[in-house]
């Protein structure tokens, strides 16, 4: 009668309610794992279903997805800029000079490319095209135990031309399909620009209104919130582009004490690549391992795998804790399992955007949950813990036993 302790009498004469304790909230014939599992599973499944909503919703508006993070990107990376202008000059006028130098970097950067691209393009090609002779010499001569002759090679070329002539009409339509993509492309910049102008000009304000909309009390979880989404956002988006300026920088002093052409290029993609964990950078080595292979040989092209996969262990272990620290603290299983499902929901896209988001998601987390003490004691073994619960059992049933037989006689010597 545990259950009816503390109810008015009123309660207690509810029909049914000394025979049957559920209808006063207590069901103790489901076990109390099977309730508590009913519990998390009903919640577990609003949640996932409230994430797929907001994926669905995302994917609908897949462009202004895009443009706000790229805006929230490019504001985390200027915000110090025009913070350091605004002490000298007005709030509008810091954001606009902020946004100027941004271009005037970018548009140095690709100038210098270009420039190099066209100063060395004769001599790359003479040299890619002995290098291919020299690769088809080997895959020829080789001592690989497959052969293949530059008939097969001048085979395969011809299928491709055939394939290319009877698909001629496919590949027109995703070549207008690309063009749009192109446009989709500017104007996704564009509404990121124009983003970006605001949120560097008037960020906080827009955030207070924000605010403001809400209910008093719940502004201040609101806020904590917030904070530690933006602190965990703008470090991982400012960590990363030093870090990929510094492969990049690390990178092209390695192409150039190589010998190996088009190094400027290179070096930006190896920048570019950085912005994609996990797969950005070594896409990027393979490249520049062709270029090398091609040009130089096959020992030139072994000494930049080698000094590029140096470049990304340096990044991993020193660049990576000492630029970003505590401000974005995943395990690398936890950014390879984002970096996949990313991959595999969006492409691309979800290969750069998974990292910053499971971060943002955490550090908001970690920021709002009541954390209970750490515990003090070594986890025992899945051994341990076997034979310890085994143990328990028998032991278990053992004095019920006795506790049971006890009970009895004393029953009986009560009688």
């Amino acid at each position: 009668m545990k259950h009816l302790a503390g109810l008015s009498p009123a309660a207690k004469k509810v029909a049914g309610a000394r025979r049957n304790p559920s209808v006063v909230g207590v069901d103790e014939s489901v076990p109390a794992w099977l309730r508590t599992s009913a519990g998390w599973s009903w919640r577990i499944l609003l949640l996932v279903a409230a994430v797929g909503l907001i994926f669905y919703a995302t994917a609908q508006v897949q462009i202004v997805f895009i443009a706000v993070f790229l805006a929230l990107v490019i504001t985390s990376v200027l915000r110090p800029v025009t913070d350091w202008y605004a002490k000298i000059m007005p709030r509008a006028l810091a954001t606009a000079l902020a946004i100027l130098s941004a271009f005037l970097v970018l548009g140095g950067l690709l100038t210098y490319v270009i420039t190099s691209v066209a100063g060395q393009w004769d001599s790359l090609a003479g040299q890619f095209n002995s290098g291919i002779e020299k690769i088809f010499d080997f895959l020829e001569n080789g001592p690989l135990p497959v052969t293949i002759t530059s008939a097969d090679i001048e085979t395969w070329i011809e299928n491709a031309r055939t394939w290319i002539a009877e698909h001629g009409g496919d590949i027109a339509s995703q070549a207008a399909a690309s063009a749009g993509s192109v446009f989709e492309g500017f104007a996704v910049l564009a509404l990121a620009i124009f983003c970006t102008i605001f949120f560097l000009a008037r960020g906080k304000d827009m955030w207070t209104w924000f605010l403001n909309q809400l209910p008093s009390r719940s502004r201040e979880t609101w806020i904590a919130a917030g904070g530690a989404g933006w602190y965990t956002f703008s470090g991982y988006a400012r960590g990363t582009v030093i870090i990929a300026l510094a492969d990049g920088i690390l990178a092209a002093i390695v192409l150039v004490i190589l010998g190996v052409p088009l190094a400027a290029p290179l070096a930006v993609l190896v920048f570019i690549g950085a912005f994609i964990p996990l797969i950005g950078a070594p896409a990027a080595m393979v490249v520049a391992m062709v270029v090398a292979l091609a040009a130089n040989g096959v020992v030139n092209a072994a000494l930049v795998g080698i000094f590029i996969a140096l470049i990304g262990q340096f990044e991993g272990h020193i660049l990576q804790p000492l630029v970003m620290g505590k401000q974005v603290s995943l395990h690398p299983v936890v950014v390879a399992l984002a970096v996949t499902a990313g991959t595999f929901i969006a492409g691309i896209l979800g290969a750069v955007v998974s990292v910053p988001l499971v971060a943002v998601a955490w550090a908001v987390f970690s920021k709002l949950r009541r954390k209970d003490p750490p515990m003090e004691e070594d986890i025992p073994t899945a051994k341990e813990i076997a034979l310890s619960g085994r143990g328990r059992s028998s032991n278990g049933g053992a004095s019920g036993g006795s506790g049971g037989r006890g009970s009895d006689s004393e029953a009986t010597a009560e009688a």
